[in-house]
């Protein structure tokens, strides 16, 4: 079936499909897709002028159409919920894809065009008009409060501040960070091992500051053991903790 069409008339591959498939009245859900790629196959041969960036995205659609084609003369694929695949599908999905946003196009054109019918003048109220403003009636503003009613919602405004209060937070002192020099720790950790040799773990503990202090020759140990520098023993469970260097 001939056809006499030119590129101009279409924005890319997808708008000729569209156009295709209106123009033969067909399913855009059961596309007969031998008649419509015949009938592009025939648009691109008929085009005057090869320009090659348009005709890439014309000729890359062509061959998805010729896919789409023999995949359909195979055997129908089957997904994982068992149900046949249509080789048409996702082509489908990018057709009423493309048609939404097309007309969405073209109703935003429209609005723009009636847009350009609508008038507006500029403002013209006397300056006494725009700058009046209603005046307060302190009375009806007030209504039936009175003092005692003042004093009542400034003492219940009081209330809800206090009750908002932490009262065991709010007896806690500034926290101030503690800095330790960890390279200092494990230069004295180090040396109080190669002093000792053989040692109680606890021994090491007593000669701490602070829980940080603690914390860190807590972690040089575990380095130590690590590297190999020291070994660890427990003679029982529970029991103290021996430390032995193995320095030569």
């Amino acid at each position: 079936m001939s056809i006499s069409v030119k590129l101009q008339a279409f924005e890319g591959p997808l708008d000729l499909l569209l156009h295709l498939i209106e123009k033969n009245k067909v399913d855009i859900y059961d596309i007969p897709i031998v008649e419509i790629t015949a009938q592009y196959m025939e648009y691109i041969r008929a085009m005057e002028e090869a320009d090659m960036n348009i005709m890439s995205e014309f000729l890359v659609m062509a061959a998805t159409l010729v896919d789409i084609k023999c995949r359909m003369l195979l055997p129908k694929e089957v997904n994982e919920e068992g149900e046949e695949e249509d080789p048409r599908a996702e082509l489908v999905e990018k057709l009423l894809e493309y048609k939404m946003y097309k007309y969405m196009s073209f109703e935003l054109k429209d609005m723009q065009l009636q847009a350009g019918f609508s008038l507006t003048k500029k403002e013209t109220l006397p300056k006494e008009v725009l700058n009046y403003r209603e005046p307060i009636d302190y009375e009806k503003l007030i209504g039936d409060i009175n003092l005692n009613k003042l004093h009542e919602i400034f003492n219940f405004m009081l209330q809800r501040k206090e009750d908002k209060i932490d009262p065991i937070r709010s007896k806690y002192g500034n926290i101030e960070k503690e800095e330790i020099d960890t390279e200092a720790k494990a230069l004295f950790i180090e040396a109080f091992i190669n002093a000792h040799k053989k040692f109680s773990f606890v021994d090491l503990l007593e000669k701490q500051n602070s829980k940080l202090e603690l914390i860190v020759t807590f972690l040089v140990v575990l380095e130590l053991i690590k590297t190999g520098k020291i070994v660890i023993s427990q003679e029982e469970l529970c029991g103290d903790i021996i430390i032995t260097s193995n320095a030569a």
